[in-house]
C-alpha cells in the first residue's frame, strides 16, 4: 500500500464527508431527530467501531434507514426519551448478535435470517414509508402541493441525472447534489425560513440539540420492541456490507477481525447514538464506493472523516442550515430512498435465486407482505404494542423454521 503524506489523508477525508453526509442528516429530518447529534453520533460511532474491529478495517458509520418508520412513529407518539431507549436496545441486539456469533458462528445465526425472510421484510421497510415521502412533497386527500411538487420534480430529476454520469464521482454524492440545487430553488419560492440560521450561534449545539441530549432514556416496552428488533433484520445487511468492503480492498474480513468484531462494533456505535439521542447506526456503503474509487483503503482515512463529522456537529450555523431544509426537498429524495429499500429487498431475493413456484416461499413472502404493510401496531397487553414489521419478521423467521423445505 503506498505511504500517504498527512496532506493527502485530509483531503481523502473529505471526499469521505461529501459520500456519506447526504444520507446521514436525511434520517434524522424523516424521524424528526436532531441533524447535528446525527453526525456527531456517526463520527464518533465510526471511532468505536475502527476501536472495536483493530482499526483495520476501512468503514464509516452513518445512520440506518432501516429504523426511519420505527423512529419517526415513536417519537411523534412518545417522545425522545422513549426513542433513545429503543436505539439502546437497538444496539444491545447488536452486542448480543455479537456474541452469539463468536460462540455459534455466523452461518447457523444467518440460518435463521435466509433470504426469504429478509428480502420481504426488506422490502416492507421501503413501502411503509412511501405515504411519508408523498406526505412530504404535500400529497393530502388526492392533491398535491404545487409548489412542493415542482421542489420535487427538480430533486428527483437532478438525482436521476447525477446518478447515470459515468466514471464521475458526482455519481456518489447524488443526494448531497440534489439537496442544494432544491435548497436554491425553494427560496425564490418563499419556503426557506433564514431565522434559524439568524439566531444560531457559530459554535454548539441548538437548544432543540441540547434538549435531545439531555433527555433520560425511558425505557418503554412499547418502544423497545418498536425499534430494538428491527437490529436483527439489518443483521444480514451487515454481513453483506462486510463482505462488499473486504471484496473492494482485498481482505478477508470475516476472519481477522472478525464479523463478530464488525458486529459489536455496530453495537457500541449504535448504543453510544442511543444515549446521545442519535438514530441507530450502520455501515455505509457510499463510502465503499469511494475506497473503489480512490483505491486508497488505509483506514486512517476513515477516521480522519469521523473527526470531521464531529467538527460539523458543532459548528451550530451549519446545523441551522440543515434545519432550514425545506420538507419538499427531502420528499423529493425520500421518492427515490424509500424506494430503494424496497428494490434492494428484490435484489436480494433475485441474488438468492429463490423458486417462487414452491408455495413454501410463496407462503413465507406473502404473509410477511400481508402482515407488515397492513398493520400498524397491535396491542399485546395493555400499553404494549408490536410493530406490524416486527410481527411479519417473527412470522417469516418461525415460518421459515417450521414448514417443510420440499413444498
Amino acid at each position: 500500500m503506498t505511504t500517504l503524506g498527512t496532506k493527502t489523508k485530509y483531503i481523502l477525508g473529505l471526499q469521505h464527508i461529501l459520500a456519506m453526509f447526504g444520507a446521514t442528516v436525511l434520517v434524522p429530518f424523516l424521524t424528526g431527530l436532531n441533524p447535528s447529534i446525527a453526525l456527531l453520533t456517526a463520527g464518533a460511532g465510526t471511532l468505536l467501531f475502527h476501536y472495536c474491529t483493530k482499526k483495520i478495517v476501512p468503514v464509516f458509520l452513518g445512520s440506518s434507514f432501516a429504523f426511519i418508520g420505527a423512529i419517526s412513529l415513536v417519537l411523534k407518539e412518545e417522545g425522545i426519551g422513549v426513542v433513545k431507549a429503543g436505539v439502546i436496545g437497538a444496539g444491545l441486539v447488536y452486542i448480543t448478535m455479537a456474541f452469539i456469533i463468536k460462540t455459534y458462528g455466523v452461518e447457523r445465526v444467518s440460518s435463521f435470517f435466509p433470504a426469504i425472510v429478509t428480502g420481504p421484510t426488506i422490502m416492507v421497510i421501503g413501502l411503509r414509508l412511501s405515504p411519508v415521502a408523498l406526505g412530504m412533497i404535500g400529497y393530502s386527500d388526492g392533491q398535491f402541493d404545487i409548489k412542493g411538487l415542482i421542489i420535487a420534480l427538480i430533486v428527483v430529476s437532478s438525482m436521476i441525472a447525477i446518478s447515470v454520469l459515468e466514471k464521475s464521482f458526482f455519481r456518489l454524492v447524488p443526494i448531497l447534489i440534489s439537496v442544494t440545487l432544491g435548497y436554491i430553488a425553494s427560496i425564490p419560492a418563499g419556503l426557506v425560513n433564514f431565522e434559524p440560521i439568524k439566531n444560531a450561534g457559530w459554535i454548539g449545539f441548538s437548544p432543540e440539540a441540547l434538549h435531545d441530549l439531555t433527555a433520560i432514556p425511558d425505557f418503554s416496552i412499547t418502544g423497545l420492541l418498536a425499534i430494538a428488533p428491527i437490529a436483527m433484520v439489518v443483521f444480514i445487511e451487515h454481513i453483506g456490507d462486510i463482505t462488499t468492503n473486504g471484496a473492494v480492498v482485498g481482505k478477508d474480513f470475516f476472519k481477522e477481525p472478525g464479523i463478530h468484531r464488525t458486529m459489536l462494533g455496530d453495537g457500541v456505535a449504535t448504543l453510544f447514538a442511543g444515549f446521545l439521542g442519535g438514530p441507530a447506526n450502520t455501515t455505509y456503503g457510499e463510502n465503499t464506493g469511494v475506497l473503489a474509487v480512490t483505491k486508497v483503503y488505509d483506514p486512517s482515512v476513515l477516521r480522519i472523516a469521523a473527526g470531521y463529522a464531529i467538527v460539523l456537529s458543532f459548528i451550530g450555523k451549519f446545523g441551522a442550515i440543515l434545519q432550514t431544509i425545506p420538507t419538499p426537498v427531502m420528499g423529493g429524495v425520500s421518492l427515490i430512498l424509500f424506494g430503494m429499500i424496497a428494490s434492494v429487498g428484490v435484489r436480494t431475493l433475485i441474488e438468492a435465486d429463490l423458486d417462487f413456484g414452491h408455495s413454501r416461499n410463496l407462503i413465507i413472502a406473502s404473509l410477511i407482505f400481508v402482515l407488515g404493510i397492513a398493520i400498524d401496531n397491535v396491542v399485546v397487553w395493555k400499553t404494549v404494542s408490536l410493530s406490524g414489521l416486527a410481527i411479519a419478521a417473527f412470522t417469516g423467521v418461525l415460518l421459515n423454521k417450521i414448514l417443510p423445505k420440499n413444498i
